[in-house]
């Protein structure tokens, strides 16, 4: 979620803080979290020191174990409008490449907006998620190219275009281009 030698981003203070407060609440300790969660303790300390820098898919677990959305970790806790988020929530190899978790809105459980950057020849890999969830991409600028469960071919989206697809295989975002490539992504839960 950061990078080395850049300042800590707010977002692992808040994940910090939400991580402790949500635990705190369930009433159970850091090593229930662990064996519910598949999180090393470890992990699970440095997580809620703010001193780690953490995968999404690991606080997807984490989230999932104290039955919470993702967008409850990430969230700045004195926010009152709970529905934007606004927050990075990871950074790519290469400058410019990032993103940023801009809302949520409930659905069966709820639906993520993200706004996604990816510099020419980063890709973000994204585990799959459970069975019955799905993720919307559009395209803003630039091609992106999708590679789902690993197979060849790609599906290729350009600009105005959107794909949707079951995100519950892995999926590979990439930018293949010579240009930025933004597109929004929504993760329908």
């Amino acid at each position: 979620m950061h990078k080395e030698n850049s300042p800590r981003p707010p977002v692992l203070q808040h994940v910090s803080h939400n991580v402790r407060r949500l635990r705190n609440a369930a009433g159970i300790s850091q090593s229930a979290l662990a064996d519910k969660s598949g999180v090393s303790r470890r992990m699970l300390v440095a997580i809620e020191a703010g001193e780690n820098n953490v995968s999404l898919a690991t606080l997807d677990r984490v989230a999932e174990a104290l039955e919470v959305a993702f967008s409850d970790l990430i969230q700045a806790p004195e926010l009152r409008d709970h529905s934007r988020i606004n927050e990075l929530a990871w950074a790519g190899t290469r400058p410019g490449s990032k993103a940023v978790l801009l809302s949520k809105a409930t659905a069966r459980r709820e639906v993520e907006l993200w706004e996604f950057t990816l510099e020419p020849g980063d890709h973000y890999d994204s585990e799959p998620d459970p069975d019955g969830w799905s993720e919307q991409v559009y395209v803003i600028e630039g091609h992106l190219r999708l590679t789902l469960g690993g197979r060849e071919p790609s599906q290729q989206v350009g600009p105005g275009e959107f794909f949707m697809f079951p995100s519950n295989q892995t999926h590979v975002f990439s930018n293949d281009g010579t240009v930025l490539l933004r597109f929004v992504r929504n993760v329908v839960l």
